[in-house]
C-alpha cells in the first residue's frame, strides 16, 4: 500500500472520529436541552395545577359562605316565627295560671 493511500485512510478515520465525537456532543446537548425544557414544563404545570387548586378552593369557600348565610337566614326566620307563636300563647298561659291559682 502506498503512503498516499495510508495517509488518506488515516485522514478519513480521523475525520470519521471527529464527526462521531461531534454527533455525540450534539446528542448530549439535545438531551440536556430536552431535560431542561421538560423540567421547565413540569414546573409550569405544577404551578398551574396549584393555582387551579387555589381557585377551586376559593370557589368552594364562597359557596359554603353563601350556603351558611342562607341557612342562618332560614334559621332566623324560623326562630322569629317560634318566638311570635310563643308570645301569642303567653297571654293564654298567663290566664291559665291565674285561673288555677284563683281556683285553689
Amino acid at each position: 500500500m502506498s503512503m498516499e493511500a495510508i495517509r488518506q485512510i488515516t485522514e478519513v478515520e480521523n475525520k470519521s472520529r471527529a464527526e462521531k465525537a461531534e454527533a455525540e456532543a450534539k446528542v448530549k446537548q439535545a438531551a440536556a436541552e430536552a431535560e431542561r425544557e421538560g423540567q421547565a414544563l413540569l414546573k409550569k404545570t405544577r404551578h398551574e395545577a396549584a393555582e387551579a387548586g387555589k381557585e377551586l378552593l376559593k370557589a368552594a369557600e364562597e359557596r359554603a359562605a353563601r350556603a351558611t348565610e342562607e341557612i342562618a337566614k332560614r334559621a332566623e326566620g324560623e326562630s322569629s316565627a317560634l318566638r311570635e307563636a310563643a308570645r301569642g300563647r303567653l297571654d293564654e298561659a298567663a290566664e291559665m295560671i291565674v285561673g288555677r291559682v284563683v281556683k285553689s
